[in-house]
């Protein structure tokens, strides 16, 4: 069985947790709950001391402590807000008594469910961070993989992985699970889930599938959970809160001052709950536009089921958040003459508990302008409903047409999937006759991709893939892993810079350096003509790299030599979504590859739906051959598995921001001015006439 990689923090501070720990957390009396976070360092302890079965019984309970005391303040706050509402005449007394009652009422909540001693449920930010980033659940992937309980290994592994992504030790961990026996497609589930958002998810593939029935089952058990979720997010809002702008000890507020200050970090944390639940775990943005998308769905899923009616509410509903929308608007005015005469549409009004929301979260906003405006803080709104992509309606009739007669059917919204701009174009000349455009993206079936030969001759690839041998390095941007991607192959890279010094240094022929730089060159200027880029295309890293099978044939392979992934976004597979936010590069806006060989097995680049499983184009690599694309979400790629040989390219992104320009490359061109400067002196001034 091949050895599966791991890696864990540094977990020191956990590493020799005394025997006491352990008789503090067995003298816990029966109505008390256990702190997670000991139960946390119990099981790292264990886990160095490879005690898996101890790894599995500490991390789960620590997971259900968490889980139980974030459910126990949620219900507690709750119920304590309901017994003790703040009296209408809002007098100063009315209001003081029941903040001390409301006070009074959480501690015997609380203590009567976790235990007396509330202290111990302080937790250090530390640990806080690691339960949000799922690592408890990296650590019994492993465990129960030693226990040989692969489906609980598998569900583990992929809780993590959702959560971080860029994970490649977890992602090749996966990669194993999927191999193994007995592992089937089900064990892969998210036990951290959230509800609003996996009924989201089902209902979009459901619509997408065209079964507007379960479509609309799932989108209503989405906005439940929904209102749900934004309850509790609002409740966890009531904790203690940090004043980083004071230092704690020159803090001396007084009475309404600090009142204010408290209640003003509240009620930002209340009215980002829309950012909360629109965020997927392991991203930083959130899903644009997500909470008026239910509605949006569902306006069109109950017209496609004949109800009119419910139909005419959901698009009256979405327009509670963008008041005006063309297109919504449109199709209220064809469900409202659809109706039949015995309804009145006017009687069909938005839905109410959506009514409340927008006008709760307009009221919060005034509140805190108000604040921001006259307090020491500031606040600025950002529109987590808005939406940046054009739509495209493949069942509008465009407006302004002769005929004057209305669509025959409502206006179908297309979400989620990442579109490129309206303003990108392609086909423009290609710069060199030697070049030729085989493909465009009609033929790769998708945006802004094209597939040209020529780039390099016979001769150029030789001298390139001979130079390669000797600069490249293991690891070569990626911080000397040899095997960043996956253990089956081992991975060289070089820097036209580092390409340069060798040509100059005489460890490899200085015109193959030169080519280097040259052809790099001839592929950045090849890219901005075709794609009619208005501004200059910059340089944002260069690298030639080589790819290695290890150990010969390796055709029982399924892993790719290079996972799917968008040059300039995190790819949500789950969620049809690229994440614009680090750790992307997302100032990247074109990538090529050009490649120096095709005399090996395998090492395809592939083209694929955001699901990074449907491939919609491969590619064959081979001598002076170059695919270029933009680098978005619109176009996420991969590199199946090199089976035999080596499969060496030239890999090249582009920026149009000059301030992201690739410092090497800058000091590349330095070198090859020197070097011109060099050869007009030499016929100019020949050595041996001095």
């Amino acid at each position: 069985m091949r050895k599966m990689d791991f890696n864990f923090p540094q977990c020191a501070i956990f590493v020799g947790i005394s025997v006491l720990l352990q008789t503090l957390l067995l003298c816990s009396t029966a109505a008390s709950l256990e702190p997670y976070d000991l139960l946390y360092a119990s099981g790292v302890e264990a886990f160095y001391r490879h005690d898996y079965e101890n790894v599995v019984l500490y991390m789960e309970k620590a997971l259900a402590s968490y889980s139980e005391l974030r459910q126990t303040k949620v219900q507690c706050r709750l119920g304590c807000n309901d017994q003790h509402p703040f009296d209408a005449s809002f007098s100063d007394l009315a209001f003081f008594s029941a903040v001390l009652k409301r006070a009074a009422c959480l501690n015997e909540c609380m203590g009567s469910k976790v235990g007396q001693q509330l202290s111990v449920h302080l937790v250090s930010g530390d640990v806080v961070q690691d339960f949000s980033r799922r690592v408890p659940y990296n650590y019994l992937q492993l465990a129960y993989y030693k226990l040989n309980q692969l489906d609980k290994a598998s569900a583990a592994a992929h809780t993590f992985f959702l959560a971080n992504p860029e994970h490649m030790e977890m992602w090749q961990n996966l990669e194993h699970y999927k191999l193994l026996e007995g592992v089937q497609e089900s064990h892969f589930q998210d036990r951290e889930a959230r509800p609003h958002q996996q009924a989201f998810t089902s209902g979009v593939k459901h619509y997408d599938a065209g079964d507007y029935e379960k479509a609309i089952s799932f989108f209503e058990e989405a906005l439940l959970e929904y209102g749900k979720a934004d309850v509790e997010c609002r409740a966890l809002c009531e904790g203690p809160q940090k004043f980083e702008e004071h230092e704690y000890l020159d803090y001396y507020p007084g009475l309404y001052k600090a009142i204010s200050d408290h209640y003003t970090q509240i009620l930002i944390c209340e009215h980002e709950c829309v950012r909360d639940l629109a965020t997927r775990p392991g991203r930083l943005s959130p899903m644009e536009n997500y909470l008026p998308l239910h509605y949006d769905y569902l306006q069109y899923a109950y017209f496609k089921v004949n109800e009119i009616e419910k139909a005419l509410e959901c698009a009256g509903t979405y327009l509670l958040f963008h008041e005006g929308d063309e297109f919504i608007t449109d199709n209220i005015e064809y469900y409202k003459e659809a109706l039949a005469e015995n309804n009145r549409p006017q009687d069909i009004r938005p839905r109410q508990d959506a009514e409340r929301y927008v006008r709760r979260h307009q009221q919060e906003l005034k509140v805190l302008l108000v604040g921001s405006d006259n307090l020491d803080f500031v606040y600025s709104e950002q529109n987590y409903w808005s939406t940046t992509f054009g739509r495209e309606d493949i069942n509008r009739v465009p407006s302004g047409t002769a005929i004057g007669v209305r669509s025959s059917s409502p206006s179908e919204k297309r979400t989620l999937a990442s579109e490129t701009d309206a303003g990108l174009r392609e086909g423009g000349p290609v710069p060199y006759d030697e070049v030729q455009m085989v493909l465009g993206s009609e033929a790769l079936n998708g945006s802004q991709r094209v597939l040209l030969d020529g780039l390099l001759t016979e001769q150029e690839c030789r001298d390139l893939k001979s130079a390669a041998q000797t600069i490249t390095m293991a690891g070569d941007g990626y911080s000397g892993k040899m095997s960043p991607h996956t253990p089956n192959e081992k991975f060289e890279g070089a820097t036209v810079l580092k390409a340069l010094q060798y040509g100059y240094d005489g460890r490899i022929p200085l015109k193959s350096a030169q080519l280097f730089y040259e052809v790099s060159e001839k592929a950045r200027r090849t890219i901005e003509s075709y794609f009619m880029l208005n501004s200059t295309l910059y340089f944002s890293y260069t690298h030639l790299v080589c790819r290695t099978a290890i150990q010969g044939q390796q055709s029982h392979r399924n892993d790719l030599s290079h996972p799917i992934h968008a040059d300039n976004c995190l790819l949500d597979t789950e969620a049809y979504e690229c994440w614009k936010e680090p750790p992307a590069y997302t100032y990247r806006d074109y990538s090529a590859i050009l490649y120096l060989n095709g005399d090996f097995d395998g090492g395809e680049f592939i083209f694929t739906e955001m699901d990074a499983k449907t491939v919609t184009a491969s590619v064959k690599p081979n001598c002076g051959r170059m695919v270029g694309f933009s680098s978005g979400g619109e176009n996420p790629h991969g590199v199946k598995a090199v089976t035999r040989g080596q499969r060496c390219a030239v890999a090249m992104w582009f920026t149009l921001d000059p301030l992201f320009r690739e410092l090497e490359r800058l000091q590349a061109d330095e070198v090859m001015q020197s070097l011109d400067d060099e050869h007009r002196m030499d016929i100019l001034n020949p050595r041996d006439e001095l």
